[in-house]
């Protein structure tokens, strides 16, 4: 049976998107939430869920060891991050005074300017972002298979990722005046900013693509 391993670093939504993965699995699949070393490194394929502040993150994914077995299966594996494990793939983050990132994905984390206007309304726009958006299909990638283009998503954030590499933004979602960067595929890396466990069909139709990549 193949294995699906949900990172477990005592900062996330893990019983969200332990459901969400468990309704989309197929019957060969099994979905595992862990923190052990040898469980993720054999699973087929790794997600790295989050929410929170970096820096606390990176911390603790230094504490536990984990820190170095993301940098490994980054390398081997099939690999999902989703919100906060969107950012901490880039190089740098201004969250927290600054914090490095796994550098996966060369760019910066930034947060939303203020203000943030509407380019139509003038009207503020609050942070952090959250609520349903848009996410535009920048590149045909299999991870928006039977994904309308333009579909919406949950978000909840107040900082979004900006790649210096074009190439990897596969979604797009502009909130008040900023386009950003809301999906990235490089390789056998994939990561969304958004929530696909809190975004209803299309985010649970995401997360089966994603099994089937």
């Amino acid at each position: 049976m193949k294995t699906v391993a949900i990172l477990d670093y005592g900062m996330s939504n893990l019983r969200s998107v332990n459901q969400a993965f468990s309704h989309v699995a197929e019957r060969d699949w099994q979905v595992i939430v862990s923190n052990e070393a040898q469980t993720i490194l054999h699973a087929d394929k790794v997600v790295f869920p989050g929410q929170g502040a970096i820096g606390n993150c990176m911390a603790l994914l230094k504490q536990t060891g984990l820190s170095d077995i993301i940098r490994q299966a980054l390398q081997e594996k099939p690999f999902l991050g989703l919100c906060l494990g969107l950012q901490t793939l880039l190089s740098h983050s201004e969250e927290n005074g600054g914090v490095d990132g796994f550098g996966a994905i060369a760019g910066n984390v930034k947060l939303f300017p203020d203000p943030l206007l509407d380019p139509v309304t003038g009207e503020r726009q609050k942070v952090p972002h959250m609520g349903w958006n848009q996410v535009k299909q920048v590149t045909d990638h299999p991870l928006w298979a039977n994904i309308p283009d333009n579909s919406r998503f949950y978000f909840v954030h107040s900082y979004y990722v900006e790649p210096t590499e074009p190439n990897v933004t596969t979604g797009a979602t502009t909130y008040g005046n900023i386009t950003f960067t809301s999906a990235i595929a490089k390789d056998n890396l994939c990561a969304v900013q958004f929530h696909p466990e809190k975004s209803q069909h299309t985010g649970l139709q995401l997360l089966r693509n994603f099994l089937a990549l």
